[in-house]
């Protein structure tokens, strides 16, 4: 039945392709990097013409799986020269709301937010595939080691490490929902109006005690090399940024659930970013618990790489 595989490839172009770009976002933390992996994807199936006698999508989805893990390995081998934070895409409200529901313990909005994707980054690739599929995507066990070419012990090993390393994660999750949006927005507008105004008390005093800073210059531009720890270091940095550089248009966007600030400036020094987005993350107490700066172009939000839906 191979002779029906260009029609089936058509097919899984229609019908998977949202779920191997899903899977592949989540895996690689990166919009390029998924949707590279998918085009990868689909052309190693026409050049391997796997059999259509079963279904394709588990082809496919090993093959995701495998490319989404060699790219993840590529990243964390790489002596790190910047802060990672995932790619950024737009999630319009209206679909963001209206996202189907599982039975999964994460489910599709909370696998795309922020905080969820930073907080996988402590896991293996193995143990990130793991947790993606059984606990976003609500595969058996069985499935999973399908997936992942191993046997099903392993794949019970492996969620129970994952689950262990996301404990933190798992004791301070807030619902992706309505209410974290708009504490995303007040947060920000009130952060950085306290910053442009200079006043640090302020903006202290929306920030946890422990907030951590994180800022991707992806290796190109000019940004903290290390997570700052603490209200005051945190807003010191914020403070000098906005002593040296005045945005020449800034705009509100909803990115990965929550609100941020997509702002463009005048470039006067070497390795200075033109564009920076920035957002936060509160916490259940209405505090900012993460506030992130994404300069790299490969991880900025852009139409070429618009989020697919769930």
């Amino acid at each position: 039945m191979t002779h029906d595989l260009p029609k089936a490839l058509a097919h899984a172009a229609d019908a998977d392709r949202r779920f191997l770009w899903g899977l592949s976002y989540r895996m690689t933390g990166s919009a390029a990097d998924a949707e590279d992996v998918v085009q990868d994807t689909l052309l190693r199936a026409l050049e391997a013409r796997p059999s259509t006698d079963e279904a394709l999508r588990p082809w496919l989805t090993r093959v995701a799986l495998r490319l989404s893990v060699d790219c993840l390995r590529r990243r964390q081998a790489t002596p790190a020269k910047y802060v990672f934070v995932p790619g950024l895409v737009e999630t319009p409200e209206a679909d963001w709301d209206s996202a189907p529901s599982t039975a999964a313990a994460y489910g599709l909005r909370e696998s795309v937010g922020l905080a969820f994707l930073l907080a996988l980054e402590v896991l293996s690739p193995q143990q990130r595939a793991t947790v993606l599929l059984r606990d976003v995507f609500d595969f058996s066990a069985k499935e999973v080691a399908l997936a992942l070419e191993t046997t099903e012990a392993n794949v019970r090993q492996l969620h129970h490490r994952a689950r262990e390393a996301l404990r933190p994660y798992d004791e301070g999750r807030r619902p992706p929902d309505a209410a974290l949006r708009e504490d995303s927005r007040r947060l920000l507008a009130d952060l950085f109006d306290a910053i442009m105004q200079g006043d640090a008390a302020k903006a202290v005093a929306l920030l946890r005690a422990d907030v951590k800073g994180l800022s991707d210059g992806g290796g190109e531009y000019l940004a903290a090399n290390v997570v700052l720890a603490g209200a005051q270091r945190v807003v010191d940095f914020y403070l000098r940024l906005a002593t040296l550089r005045t945005p020449l248009s800034a705009r509100f966007l909803v990115c990965n659930g929550v609100w941020v600030l997509d702002a463009t400036y005048e470039v006067l020094r070497p390795k200075e970013a033109p564009r920076v987005v920035t957002g936060v993350l509160p916490d259940a107490a209405g505090q900012v618990a993460v506030i992130f700066s994404q300069l790299s172009p490969a991880r900025l939000p852009e139409s070429s790489r618009a989020w697919p839906g769930f």
